[in-house]
């Protein structure tokens, strides 16, 4: 009996295919077209692993290592090819767990505990066992099972983090991937085999190793290795007070909500974060020449809750804080500079008048009194008024801006008189050993409940908007985060509980047809994993307030 066959259409192109073909096959006939490797596809907007079969008429469109989906696809793929390697070097008899815990420099931080010495020797041959599995062209194979299956697997091989996270899953089939003999569970699609993972490097870092990949712009060059020694060590000591709260992942966190400790955990994580605070404000007031406290991080970090509490901190060491915005110094309208669109560039540093800001704080640093402005920005003027400013002694100016670590912005001023601090949301919760959550999820979701809640965006528009404001994160925060003095983590451990059910229903709202529905698929299957808690555990002062609001701050 002859097969059917359907109509598929790519681009301009309408062709033919029997019933039964995969689109890895159709991929292939289309992979000369594109300078990527192609790694996934959107069959009629939906997006699907290539190893589908066409099941009907449809409209292709190919995603690839240079878009968002595939490039972290890439990533999620090398994490499982990684894994078994490490396996197959170092024997399972001999290693209790590998983790892989966090960004760092363009690729992930791991560690592997047991009787397995991790250097150089060791790092070789794992490089040389993953690029065997390449040439190879090991397939990924992926095969679907029930839920009660899947926990039973899990315990079977030891993986007892993934046995945890799924008692909590209401779905009724798991995904589990497989390279040979070597199966694990990963959030998210795969590449159909391991030939589609060439890019990659170890270095022996720290306790651990980093797995370095290209970067989404780039995705066939490896970049070269630098580590930001700072924010890892943020990130490491963040990780190791949720190993000693005994919530190393998801599964962990739930456990402890449905135990009854909620309130233990919330108390103690805000505890340390009062503590963070309280030391930060002890280091400014030991050091009598320092007048201004500069603040940036990146977009929903709670950067606005932080200086308020820091402020408070700062008064109980006998000091004096005064609130100012870089966003008042902005140049007028018209002097504004513009991106490639032609629509105002307002995160570029030359967005902001650099030489009255630095003239002002010259003044004050001088004693002089000086008017700060007021921008207006439905007229694009600077205005004056009333708001004068003279530095007594305990007096100190507390500054938040993107731009803030920036050298330029501060160019005229000493550095004694400085004091820098990047404020970040660093998760240090995973899914399970191996799944990461990237700290942009954390911040983008804690975004769309406050967009939501203070300027009536959906959470449609939320996501349509972030890629830009990662691309000015990319080019005005992150490059000068290791100029800080100290970091700030303004994650919290349970916080991804308490923003579930603000999410949800926002997530939902958003239609099958539209250009977001894929991001907001991903994101409520990120959540499905959490146990969701009430904002009544939530103290009032704490930074999470900022986003769910009801706190004690005036924001």
């Amino acid at each position: 009996m002859d097969r059917k066959t359907y109509h598929v259409q790519i681009g301009e192109d309408i062709r033919e295919y029997p019933e039964g073909t995969t689109y890895l096959e159709i991929a292939e006939e289309y992979q000369k077209d594109y300078p990527e490797d192609i790694v996934l596809v959107f069959v009629d907007g939906k997006l699907q692993e290539l190893t589908k079969q066409i099941k009907g008429d449809c409209v292709l469109k190919f995603e690839t290592t240079a878009d968002q989906a595939g490039h972290k696809t890439y990533k999620r793929s090398m994490s499982l090819m990684l894994v078994k390697a490490v396996y197959d070097v170092g024997h399972h008899e001999n290693i209790e767990k590998v983790r892989i815990h966090y960004s760092v420099s363009k690729g992930y931080y791991c560690t592997i505990t047991g009787k397995v010495k991790v250097d150089q020797e060791f790092l070789d041959q794992v490089s040389a066992r993953m690029e065997e599995m390449v040439a190879m062209d090991l397939p990924i194979r992926k095969r679907s099972v029930h839920t009660d299956d899947a926990i039973a697997l899990f315990r079977q091989h030891g993986m007892y983090d993934k046995e945890r996270l799924f008692e909590y899953r209401r779905v009724s089939k798991v995904n589990i991937y497989s390279m040979n003999e070597f199966e694990d569970y990963f959030y998210g699609y795969m590449v159909p085999s391991a030939k589609y993972l060439k890019y990659f490097k170890l270095y022996l870092y720290d306790e651990g190793f980093v797995i370095q990949m290209p970067e989404r712009k780039n995705p066939k060059e490896v970049p070269p290795f630098e580590p930001q020694n700072k924010l890892f060590h943020v990130l490491k000591e963040s990780t190791r007070w949720g190993d000693m709260q005994g919530i190393e992942t998801v599964g962990d966190l739930n456990d402890k909500i449905t135990g009854g400790d909620l309130s233990e955990i919330v108390l103690v994580q805000e505890a340390l974060q009062e503590k963070k605070i309280a030391d930060i404000a002890a280091e400014i007031a030991r050091r009598p020449e320092v007048k201004f406290v500069l603040i940036a991080g990146p977009s929903s970090s709670g950067k606005t809750t932080f200086s308020h509490r820091l402020s408070v901190q700062l008064r109980v060491n006998g000091l004096t804080p005064h609130p100012i915005a870089v966003d008042n110094y902005f140049v007028e309208r018209e002097e504004n500079p513009k991106d490639e669109n032609g629509n105002f560039d307002f995160e570029c540093l030359e967005a902001v008048d650099v030489d009255l800001f630095n003239r002002q704080l010259s003044d004050l640093l001088e004693g002089k009194e000086v008017t700060i402005p007021t921008f207006n920005f439905v007229t694009g003027h600077k205005e004056y008024g009333n708001q004068r400013k003279k530095l007594g002694a305990n007096d100190v100016l507390v500054i938040e801006g993107i731009h803030c670590l920036n050298p330029e912005l501060t160019r005229q001023l000493d550095d004694r008189n400085k004091f820098k601090i990047y404020i970040s949301a660093l998760t240090q919760l995973n899914i399970d050993e191996h799944n990461r959550i990237p700290t942009t999820d954390g911040r983008l979701l804690r975004r769309i409940v406050r967009d939501a809640r203070t300027r009536g965006s959906s959470a449609k528009d939320t996501i349509r908007m972030w890629p830009s404001v990662r691309m000015g994160e990319e080019k005005n925060i992150f490059p000068y985060q290791e100029e800080a003095d100290v970091m700030f983590n303004s994650a919290l451990i349970y916080e991804l509980a308490v923003l579930k059910p603000y999410v949800e229903a926002r997530l939902f709202g958003i239609g099958r047809d539209e250009p977001e529905y894929t991001e907001a698929k991903r994101l409520l299957k990120f959540l499905d994993y959490f146990v969701g808690i009430g904002s009544e555990n939530v103290p009032t002062n704490s930074l999470l307030r900022e986003f769910i609001g009801g706190g004690c701050f005036r924001i």
